[in-house]
C-alpha cells in the first residue's frame, strides 16, 4: 500500500502528543492541516486511528498498533541523517526500544540510567512504561522488563532480581500496627494479582481477613495511595527505597512474600542487535552488583 509520508509523520507526531495543536507546533503546520493529514491516512487505511475525548485525543487499538512501528522508523531515519550531518555516517545511533513495568522503571532503572547513557552514547534508548501487560511484537519493542515468574510463551526471559512483597503504609497508620493480625482493621490495597495478600498472611501464620481495599493496576499508584493514608499496600519494597528513606512510607513488618521477580524479556524469534546485547550485558551486570 502506497501511503503519503506526510500523513504518516503527522499521525506519529499527533500520537506522541495526543494533541493536534502541539503536533502542529512541532511540524510547523496548522492544526487543521495536521488533522487533515490524519483524516486522509484514516481514509486510506479504512480504520480510525484516534478517538476524540474531552481532554484531547486517545489512540484506538489500530492507532496503538501502528505507532511503535512508525516511531521506530522515523527515529532510525533521524539517527541516520544526524550521522551524516555530523560526519559520523559510519557509526549511526541505534534505536533501542524497551518496555518497562512502571515500578521497576521508577524504582531502579531511572536512578541507574545515566550510567548506561555515559557508557553507550550512540544508543538512542526509548523507554515505554506499562502496568506489566505488554505485547513485545505488537508494540515493536526490543526488550520488556517485567515482573513475574519468567514463564511467558515464546519469550526468552533472563532473571534480574527477586522482588519480595512487604506491607508498606503511611507512618501514621504504621503506629496502629503492632502485629500482622492488626492489618485486618485496615484497608488492604490490592493489585490485579488477587492472591497476594492471602499468600502474605499465610507467610505470617495468620488467617487472612476479608480483603476489601481498592484494586489498582499500577503499583506506583497503589504506593501513592498508601503514602496518602488510603490503606496498606503489598509492594516490592526494594523499588520504594527513596520513599522508605524519606519516611513517606513505612514497612511495619519484616515478613515478605516471594511472589516473583523482575526479568529482562525478548521474543525468541528476535535476533539480538548490538544495542540489545549492550543493554542486556549492562543491565544484568548492574543488577548483579546491586
Amino acid at each position: 500500500m502506497d501511503l503519503p509520508l506526510n500523513a504518516l509523520r503527522a499521525f506519529e507526531v499527533a500520537a506522541r502528543h495526543l494533541n493536534f495543536t502541539r503536533a502542529a507546533e512541532e511540524l510547523h503546520l496548522s492544526p487543521t492541516a495536521v488533522s487533515q493529514h490524519v483524516k486522509n491516512l484514516e481514509q486510506r487505511l479504512g480504520v480510525a486511528l484516534f478517538r476524540r475525548v474531552p481532554r484531547g485525543l486517545a489512540l484506538t487499538d489500530e492507532g496503538l498498533a501502528l505507532l511503535p512501528t512508525l516511531a521506530e522508523a522515523f527515529a532510525r531515519i533521524t539517527a541516520s541523517l544526524d550521522g551524516f550531518s555530523r560526519g559520523r555516517a559510519s557509526r549511526p545511533r541505534e534505536v533501542l526500544s524497551v518496555g518497562a513495568v512502571g515500578t521497576f522503571a521508577v524504582g531502579w532503572l531511572l536512578p541507574n540510567l545515566r550510567e548506561f547513557q555515559l557508557a553507550h552514547p550512540v544508543i538512542d534508548l526509548r523507554i515505554f512504561t506499562n502496568n506489566n501487560r505488554v505485547d513485545l511484537a505488537g508494540e515493536g519493542l526490543d526488550y520488556a522488563l517485567r515482573f513475574g515468574d519468567g514463564l511467558w510463551h515464546g519469550i526468552e526471559a533472563l532473571p534480574l532480581m527477586r522482588a519480595p512483597l512487604a506491607p508498606l503504609c503511611a507512618p501514621e497508620m504504621a503506629q496502629r500496627l503492632r502485629a500482622p493480625r492488626d492489618l485486618g482493621r485496615e484497608a488492604l490495597l490490592r493489585s490485579y494479582r488477587a492472591d497476594e495478600w492471602t499468600g502474605w498472611f499465610a507467610a505470617a501464620g495468620v488467617s487472612p481477613p476479608i480483603v476489601r481495599g481498592v484494586v489498582f493496576d499500577s503499583s506506583l499508584a497503589m504506593a501513592e495511595a498508601a503514602a496518602q493514608g488510603a490503606g496498606v499496600a503489598l509492594l516490592p519494597s526494594a523499588m520504594f527505597v527513596r520513599d522508605l528513606r524519606s519516611g513517606r512510607l513505612v514497612r511495619p513488618f519484616a515478613i515478605e512474600l516471594d511472589a516473583g521477580g523482575y526479568w529482562l524479556t525478548r521474543l525468541k524469534s528476535r535476533r539480538a542487535s548490538a544495542a540489545m546485547r549492550a543493554f542486556r550485558d549492562w543491565l544484568i551486570g548492574r543488577c548483579a552488583h546491586g
